[in-house]
């Protein structure tokens, strides 16, 4: 785990206070980037506040579990991240293993109020505030506030509460990774309520360490260590109980695979409101640590560009690439690999209920979440010191050299085909991204 901290600094310790017999939710907010001057995201009633409280108490659970962490590094908290802007509000996290993602959406007509400044930020999540949230009832009245309820509440020298912590670089990683999984996955099976409470229950007892697979015999889905024709693949399937609390609420259940098994999505539908679950395919590997997007990374796009998508875009607003190609100065080829450089970098999420990236500038610094990628940073150092050589390149393929210590290692290209005689490939064989010496040679060639 890396050394380098981040300080974590609210102006109030996030709260839940009843007032003339309503209750009050005061987040308190916190992020490195800061856009505008607004001390306060959103102030405004929530239609759903019983099933909106069990989904966050449902996110805090993910936020704080870890299933290959240390009792150690699991006792290091990390606060969630909220999205407000153009009618929608996003609740995001991780556990800290990066192995499971949740994201809790309220959706246009599951409040009433008003976004006075639109954003993302990471937002106090304590235990006091958790057990309150607990405490709602179903006919209970929700108030939420992202930041403090008075505009103009903030003023020079004001009190903050602080937390330093490790900074979560797997937590980053796979925030930005886990949006490019999404892109890539589609759609499988929906579920009643009646159907998703019964085929939960035929999760195994214990961590499981082998593949299962959801199958479907007659009317009735289960899940079966036995792999059967268009079976979804789930690894690490005791992670699911995470979501069983909330089963008895949903309307229903959406399953959508990755396109090569290597994630899965499950989404709960509420009204007005949805909450996603995602997991990797494997509990001890972890979002992080798979590189999906490493490759969109060394894609050459203007600076310039990236600085006026991000200035202009508008939060929560659906990322239209054709769009932008017309209005920028961008060739049409390269407007998948914009999108995925930008969920790469941070400024994009994946919507899979509308198919489509939505943009959302995480609460942390451009250069250090491209500073989080060694592969990438391996990839570059190997150029500067001029150890890549090129021995072949021709339409349909390239062959290169490529130094290491006291070793060469071999790189093909060819088509969608590509290879490596390093001992990182030899071992993923490419299911965990390219390995730098990959990402080294496609560089050069595009530099070339």
């Amino acid at each position: 785990m890396t050394k380098e901290t981040l300080s974590y600094k609210y102006a109030a310790k996030s709260s839940l206070t009843k007032e003339k017999g309503a209750e009050n939710l005061l987040l308190s907010k916190f992020s490195e980037v800061e856009k505008g001057s607004a001390p306060c995201f959103y102030w405004g009633s929530l239609k759903h506040p019983f099933e909106l409280s069990r989904c966050l108490i449902t996110l805090s659970n993910i936020v704080q579990s870890s299933f290959n962490l240390s009792a150690f590094q699991l006792a290091l908290l990390k606060d969630p991240i909220v999205t407000a802007g153009n009618e929608q509000l996003r609740f995001e996290g991780f556990s800290h293993c990066a192995g499971v993602y949740a994201r809790v959406d309220v959706l246009e007509n599951g409040h009433d109020g008003e976004f006075i400044e639109s954003g993302t930020t990471n937002v106090d999540f304590n235990t006091p505030l958790i057990a309150e949230l607990g405490k709602i009832k179903k006919n209970d009245e929700l108030i939420l506030s992202v930041g403090q309820q008075e505009v103009g509440f903030h003023k020079d020298g004001a009190s903050f509460t602080e937390r330093k912590v490790p900074l979560p670089s797997k937590w980053i990683k796979g925030l930005t990774t886990v949006q490019q999984y999404f892109s890539e996955s589609d759609y499988g099976v929906t579920l009643t309520r009646i159907q998703a409470i019964q085929l939960f229950k035929t999760i195994p007892n214990g961590k499981v360490k082998t593949d299962y697979f959801l199958i479907n015999r007659g009317r009735k889905y289960l899940f079966s260590p036995i792999k059967s024709t268009r079976a979804i693949c789930i690894g690490g399937i005791h992670r699911l109980r995470l979501l069983q609390p909330l089963l008895p609420l949903i309307t229903w259940l959406k399953i959508y695979p990755h396109k090569n098994m290597q994630s899965v999505t499950f989404i709960l539908g509420f009204t007005e409101l949805n909450f996603v679950f995602s997991i990797s395919r494997d509990y001890w590997r972890g979002f992080s640590g798979e590189g999906a997007a490493l490759e969109e990374l060394i894609e050459d796009l203007p600076d310039a560009l990236i600085r006026a998508f991000d200035t202009c875009a508008y939060t929560n607003q659906e990322f239209n690439p054709t769009l932008l190609s017309f209005e920028e100065p961008i060739a049409i080829t390269k407007i998948d690999k914009f999108a995925t450089k930008l969920s790469a970098m941070g400024l994009l999420g994946y919507d899979l209920e509308k198919n489509g990236f939505f943009y959302r500038r995480l609460p942390f610094k451009l250069e250090r979440i491209l500073s989080l990628n060694p592969r990438l940073k391996g990839a570059e150092k190997l150029l500067e010191e001029g150890k890549v050589t090129i021995l072949v390149h021709s339409a349909t393929k390239i062959e290169a050299r490529v130094a290491g210590s006291g070793v060469f290692h071999y790189v093909v290209l060819n088509d969608d085909f590509q290879k490596c005689t390093c001992t990182w490939f030899s071992r993923n064989q490419g299911e965990r991204g390219a390995c730098k010496h990959i990402l080294a040679v496609k560089k050069k060639v595009k530099n070339e």
